[in-house]
């Protein structure tokens, strides 16, 4: 198996070889430009030129791609630990983060609900006080007392005051009520992003599982053929047919689409002398 500097060394000299290729191509993809090679008729040998540097350019790119996809796999087993440690401490400070957010948020909304209620009920006691004082002053009125009509009178002029209070305060609390819907929406939007981000690292730190488990995978299935290449040279040794043997079908992990079958056991079992079965 190459190391990751050798994969790295083989896609430096590969982007190299696509420079010097690319370089080599300008002339051609400008002769074909140039009405003096129209005229020459040299426009199809300087086409074929061109078709045969960017074969060869897109050679080099796609393995580079899949020297890339291999790099990038082997760099993440390689670091899989401090990568796993990363995503876990920043999966909790997001939900520390979001946890901490809908405090506020809980916090808020108590407040906000308190000042509507009370707000409500300022209202309602000021209205009420003005519609009593205007209430008892008609009575006085219509019993002719005039003392209660002094008193109705003077309790309605102070219920209005009230009321008037009652309107300025409710305007006030109308622009805290506002602010601290505002500031709902705002912790809202920060709670998104918060739940947002600790979704990507999540999707991050699955993927870093399952290469990780892919790997484990691979390696689990090939401590399996070294056994049963060991149990196929075990049976041809006593003329007992393994057929059960021949079902094996464990497909490998890792972007790769093959699978190892019975003939992997097969090509294994010539591998092993009788010393090495009473050994396993």
């Amino acid at each position: 198996m190459n190391t990751i500097q050798e994969l790295k060394d083989r896609r430096d000299t590969l982007t190299l070889e696509m420079e010097s290729i690319q370089r080599d191509l300008a002339p051609f993809e400008e002769a074909l430009e140039s009405p003096e090679a129209i005229q020459q008729g040299r426009q199809r040998a300087v086409q074929d030129e061109i078709n045969e540097h960017k074969r060869r350019i897109d050679s080099r790119n796609l393995e580079i791609s899949a020297l890339n996809q291999k790099i990038d796999r082997l760099e993440t087993l390689a670091n899989r630990e401090s990568l796993a440690a990363g995503y876990l401490s920043e999966m909790a400070n997001w939900k520390a983060d979001e946890m901490e957010l809908n405090e506020k948020r809980t916090s808020i909304e108590t407040r906000l609900q308190q000042v509507r209620q009370n707000d409500h009920e300022d209202m309602a006691k000021a209205r009420q006080a003005e519609t009593d004082a205007a209430t008892a002053y008609a009575q006085a009125v219509a019993w002719g007392d005039v003392e209660g009509e002094k008193a109705a009178n003077a309790e309605a002029q102070k219920a209005a005051k009230n009321l008037t209070a009652a309107v300025e305060h409710h305007r006030r609390q109308q622009l805290l009520i506002t602010a601290l819907e505002q500031e709902l929406v705002t912790i809202d939007l920060h709670i998104s992003e918060a739940q947002k981000e600790r979704a990507k690292i999540e999707k991050e730190a699955a993927h870093l599982a399952n290469t990780v488990l892919e790997e484990k995978w691979n390696e689990a299935a090939k401590a399996l053929l070294e056994t049963g290449g060991k149990l196929w040279a075990a049976r041809e040794l006593i003329s007992r047919d393994p057929v059960a043997l021949m079902k094996l079908d464990i497909p490998e992990q890792g972007g790769h689409f093959g699978s190892w079958t019975w003939q992997e056991l097969a090509t294994r079992s010539h591998q092993h002398s009788l010393f090495d079965l009473l050994a396993a």
